[in-house]
């Protein structure tokens, strides 16, 4: 089992103060890196390391950036070298998923011939722009050293289209559409993935992408998960625990043979 262990790694993870974001903190300080939590605002850093410092963790440093911005990252870069001279692990978690705060209008407002180009333009800046730089200015760094492992968190919507179904509500109407901004630009990570592994190969940085299913939340509204939960073939939404494994053995030696690969972890929902 020792082939799992990050013991002496240096891990940065972007999105941190997320719902996953914090597993993969989790996740990787469990197996001995010591992790760097960022996120865009300093406070929202300082409470993922202050939550997991409670639960036991010690190895954690906050560092706010924004991943759409390369001084910002090149600032990261130098804080995480700081550490132990070193970068190993690169987890691209942050990310931009629509929200429409008003129900009354959601349904139209996400309607694909009412999607404002702004919003389409903001996500790929963030999903993919934001992966891009993030590998750029921190994994050129383990290119440099000639090690290293980027791990790209991308969607079961990059892979399929959405079905448009589980957003209706309990009369059958449609509550809100998911857009083509999210499934868009996560195609497009993965697409990046497979680029980036190629391009990096021979200097020992292996880059790969998990795809998770849809994760369980707090206050979750309760049609939405019945509907999910009968599209799957485990009929039930992922735990964000569940994810941490994953991110373990991609991040770790168990997976150097792996390059360019998606790992699929979504209870069987792209199976059908």
């Amino acid at each position: 089992m020792t082939a799992f262990s990050l013991a002496g790694r240096v891990a940065i993870v972007t999105g941190a103060a997320g719902l996953l974001g914090r597993q993969h903190c989790r996740a990787l300080a469990d197996a001995g890196a010591a992790v760097v939590a960022t996120d865009l605002q300093e406070d929202t850093c300082r409470d993922v390391v202050s939550e997991l410092a409670a639960e036991g963790r010690r190895d954690i440093h906050a560092f706010p950036a924004d991943i759409t911005d390369p001084a910002s990252l090149g600032r990261l870069r130098e804080a995480a070298l700081r550490i132990n001279d070193r970068i190993d692990v690169l987890i691209n978690n942050a990310a931009m998923n629509d929200r429409f705060e008003n129900a009354a209008t959601a349904a139209a407002q996400s309607r694909f011939e009412n999607y404002p180009v702004d919003r389409f333009r903001q996500a790929l800046d963030v999903n993919v722009t934001g992966t891009f730089l993030a590998c750029q200015v921190l994994g050129s760094e383990m290119a440099r050293r000639g090690r290293g492992s980027i791990v790209n968190i991308a969607s079961t919507y990059g892979m399929v289209g959405p079905d448009q179904r589980i957003y209706r509500g309990e009369a059958g109407e449609q509550r809100f559409w998911k857009s083509a901004a999210y499934p868009a630009s996560k195609g497009a990570v993965l697409a990046f993935t497979r680029y980036l592994a190629t391009t990096w190969a021979d200097r020992g940085v292996r880059v790969n992408s998990l795809s998770p299913g849809g994760i369980a939340q707090t206050g979750q509204d309760t049609v939405f998960v019945a509907h999910y939960s009968q599209r799957t073939p485990l009929a039930r939404m992922a735990e964000a625990h569940e994810m941490r494994g994953a991110i373990v053995f991609l991040a770790s030696d168990a997976s150097s043979y792996m390059t360019g690969a998606n790992l699929v972890v979504d209870g069987g929902w792209t199976a059908w």
